[in-house]
């Protein structure tokens, strides 16, 4: 692979760690380039397929709707709902804080 490849890799690496607020090692930011490098490597690939003749799927096995019917069915009622969880408030269940502000 060319530097060049490797660099934009690095770069993309750290763009999506900065968007998943993730802090990572220069010895983590280059592991995970050389991973990504190898990836596009692979997809790249694909393009030397010929697929002229291939019809567009949009799955590889046939597929078909497995729903239910929709139909109006009675309900608990929210009081009901509440009453199983461990915490709640009027009409809405409580929960842990889970995300601190930075």
């Amino acid at each position: 692979m060319s530097r060049t490849v490797m660099k934009l890799a690095k770069e993309g690496v750290q763009h999506i760690a900065g968007l998943a607020r993730l802090k990572l090692s220069p010895a983590e930011i280059e592991q995970y380039a050389k991973e990504l490098t190898a990836i596009v490597g692979y997809i790249e690939q694909l393009n030397e397929l010929d697929t002229k003749n291939v019809e567009p799927t949009y799955h590889v096995v046939p597929a078909k709707n497995v729903f239910r019917k929709d139909e109006i069915k009675t309900s608990f009622t929210p009081d009901e709902l509440l009453s199983s969880a461990p915490d709640h408030d009027q009409h809405a269940i409580r929960v842990p804080k889970i995300i601190e502000a930075l």
